[in-house]
């Protein structure tokens, strides 16, 4: 039990889209991730995800209308719901879901589909 320290962790990596762990508990996942553009839209056929905003400002877009997340905000995507994130800038975000969730749901993508279990 050592304490995280969030910055220093963003830190040591500077990719896009592919989150790292740097938390497990109870059979979820604390994640890192960088991102900046537009992801793919995807859906979660099982799992809820928790998004965290730390630095920047991104979009959450559904089909239907598009959230706003500044620092310090946050919003549950529920499973089975299609979504994609955005981001002009470069944007630091926390994700907090089941262990072994891929990142890219139910889609598949050469470029953007995330190794699992990348811890820093």
């Amino acid at each position: 039990m050592e304490k995280i320290d969030i910055g220093e962790k963003f830190s040591r990596f500077a990719e896009h889209w592919r989150p790292k762990v740097i938390a497990a508990l109870n059979g979820q996942e604390v994640k890192l991730v960088k991102f900046k553009g537009t992801f793919l839209w995807h859906s979660h056929e099982n799992e809820d995800e928790f998004f965290l905003c730390w630095r920047g400002t991104f979009h959450i877009e559904f089909r239907d209308r598009t959230v706003t997340l500044l620092p310090g905000q946050c919003l549950v995507v529920r499973h089975g719901v299609e979504h994609r994130t955005v981001a002009d800038e470069e944007v630091e975000a926390l994700i907090f879901e089941p262990e072994a969730t891929r990142n890219t749901g139910d889609a598949t993508d050469t470029l953007l589909t995330a190794p699992q279990g990348v811890t820093i």
